[in-house]
């Protein structure tokens, strides 16, 4: 197993400074680089453990605490598992945050994050990878349509909200995106309907975007996140197969 290293960095951005977990081999030179973006209970032990995981198969990770302008992650006091009962009340503490989060701000930020990666020693030159959970897979989404040039591959699992029919809705950046997509998405996701999986569907096959899209039947939404008590270690499994071999076609 390739050792890696970890640490907290931080991003300069048009708002301030986010904070971030950079992930990275300790042996040989710079590696393509990934942006992983969160979920709403943001950067956490959880999800550095995934970053490692990416770094070990070669690549240098960014995880940034999207939700920065609210302070540093995290920004909610996180409880070691979140059941269903913690789960309910930190959403109710998140939310009203997540949606300061505007993808006009998501954008700038975005640009901030990418521009980071391609300046960090650790990074390869070129394009990047984005992967993101939860409200993470549309600003994956959103990432590789707003910065074509420099996203090969975009990744999102147990998203929500992807196609809606809000005239910002991320399913409408189909048409600017030039990387490889990827989606694996929860099964019965009150914020992910079947008509709003379609309509992704339609949109990224009609843009002729390379992609695939799949359902993870029997997978709740969160399926990737083992602190919580959504977390389905099946579906886990799956989704590192996927991103894995999306990352290995693309570098």
């Amino acid at each position: 197993m390739t050792a890696v290293q970890g640490t907290t960095v931080g991003i300069p951005t048009g708002d301030g400074t986010a904070d971030a977990y950079l992930t990275h081999p300790v042996d040989g030179g710079p590696r393509p680089g990934v942006l992983l973006y969160m979920d709403a209970f943001g950067v956490r032990p959880r999800l550095r453990t995934m970053a490692d995981r990416l770094a070990e198969a070669g690549y240098t990770v960014l995880v940034p605490n999207v939700l920065y302008r609210s302070g540093p992650a995290p920004v909610a006091e996180l409880p070691e598992f979140i059941d269903d009962a913690s789960r309910g009340r930190l959403l109710r503490r998140l939310m009203p945050v997540v949606r300061q989060l505007t993808p006009e701000r998501a954008a700038c930020d975005a640009g901030a994050y990418l521009r980071w990666l391609a300046e960090c020693p650790a990074a390869a030159d070129g394009p990047v990878a984005v992967t993101g959970y939860c409200m993470g897979a549309a600003l994956s989404l959103r990432t590789a349509g707003t910065y074509p040039d420099r996203v090969a591959a975009a990744a999102g699992f147990h998203g929500g909200r992807l196609a809606t029919d809000a005239p910002d809705s991320p399913h409408l950046m189909a048409g600017r995106i030039t990387a490889e997509v990827y989606f694996g998405h929860a099964d019965q996701d009150h914020s992910l309907p079947e008509e709003q999986i379609e309509r992704l569907e339609r949109a990224l096959t009609r843009a002729g975007v390379r992609h695939r899209c799949e359902v993870y039947t029997g997978a709740p939404h969160g399926y990737t996140q083992s602190d919580t008590a959504a977390y389905d270690k099946e579906a886990d499994e799956r989704h590192w197969a996927a991103l894995l071999d999306l990352l290995a076609r693309t570098f």
